[in-house]
């Protein structure tokens, strides 16, 4: 159980997020974990990523970039 975010989740979610031409300071990332994480615009436009608090946090990584891309596009 991920009991925080720490930079080293962070920095895993900048090296996802970047190649999608995402901006880092369009990016919230919560400093608590949540189950489930999530991933959703916020009214301002930012992309919020709540970090997986519960189950394999390497698998939920994983499909990180697939959630984001479908959010996007979903967004238009």
């Amino acid at each position: 159980m991920l009991k925080a975010v720490t930079l080293k989740e962070i920095e895993r979610i900048f090296e996802i997020i970047e190649p999608l031409g995402i901006s880092r300071e369009a990016v919230v990332i919560p400093l608590r974990p949540d189950h489930p994480g999530r991933v959703r615009i916020l009214p301002n436009g930012k992309l919020e990523i709540v970090v997986e608090r519960d189950d394999d946090l390497d698998q939920w990584m994983a499909g990180l970039r697939d959630r984001i891309t479908a959010l996007m596009n979903q967004a238009g």
